[in-house]
């Protein structure tokens, strides 16, 4: 479980957190939304303890994120995994060099066969197998969302990031990777928090939305009361982005 009780922070005179609060259960599978600007990015990069608050505190398990020693905060990202908005595939790196650099820096040895092997599972589990030896440049933009994914699962991990990830696709694309999504959740019981404009993802994916505005999390519930939610904020929000 992860707790965010009144989470503050600011970069010089921008407010960006002001007073979040958000507990994250396990297991569920929470989409985060709201405009460009209103703090979504930076309060997953103080669940992953990449930014540390000016007030408030984050736990993940019972954990103060923010009072870990190096060692710990280490440890702890070995429990998450993060596929990124663009993928974040290095162009020189095949395939299966990509995936595996998480095990390659892990404190953990693996040896080359463990890699391939955990390499060719997670590639299976993303629909991908038989692609290692090709380099991204090779790869079509829903093929480098899966195998961003299969990089993100490759450490087992408890809990997974998705930052957008359906922006740049097809509506058929979008889809693939929502059932995708839907799928590892109920085969790993992982917890995900996934950060999305796509209205249809939030219906489609969300056991529970959590709307940012302002600095606060707004409005938090499922995704049928946010649809019929008379707020003007959120009506505005919808109108927006379907």
């Amino acid at each position: 479980m992860i707790e965010i009780k009144n989470l503050h922070k600011a970069f010089g005179d921008n407010k960006v957190l002001q007073g979040v609060n958000l507990d994250i259960d396990t297991g569920e599978t929470l989409v985060i939304i709201g405009r460009s600007g209103c703090g979504k990015s930076v309060l997953i990069k103080h669940i992953v303890g990449l930014l540390y608050p000016d007030e408030g505190h984050v736990k993940v398990e019972g954990n103060l994120v923010d009072e870990m020693s190096m060692k710990e905060l280490y440890e702890l990202r070995t429990k998450f995994g993060f596929l990124f908005q663009g993928s974040a595939l290095f162009d020189s790196m095949t395939v299966e060099e990509n995936i595996s650099l998480p095990l390659v820096e892990s404190k953990i040895k693996f040896s080359i066969a463990e890699m391939d092997k955990k390499v060719a599972e997670k590639l299976e589990m993303v629909g991908m197998s038989g692609v290692q030896k090709l380099k991204p440049a090779e790869l079509s933009g829903g093929m480098k969302k899966r195998v961003g994914l299969a990089r993100a699962l490759i450490t087992d991990p408890d809990y997974i990031f998705y930052d957008e990830p359906t922006t740049g696709l097809d509506p058929i694309m979008s889809d693939s990777i929502d059932d995708l999504i839907k799928e590892l959740t109920e085969k790993l019981n992982s917890t995900s928090v996934v950060v999305t404009h796509d209205m249809y993802s939030v219906k489609n994916i969300a056991d529970r939305v959590a709307m940012m505005h302002e600095g606060k999390i707004h409005f938090s519930g499922t995704p049928s009361e946010l649809i019929s939610s008379k707020d003007p904020i959120i009506k505005e929000f919808i109108q927006r982005t379907e």
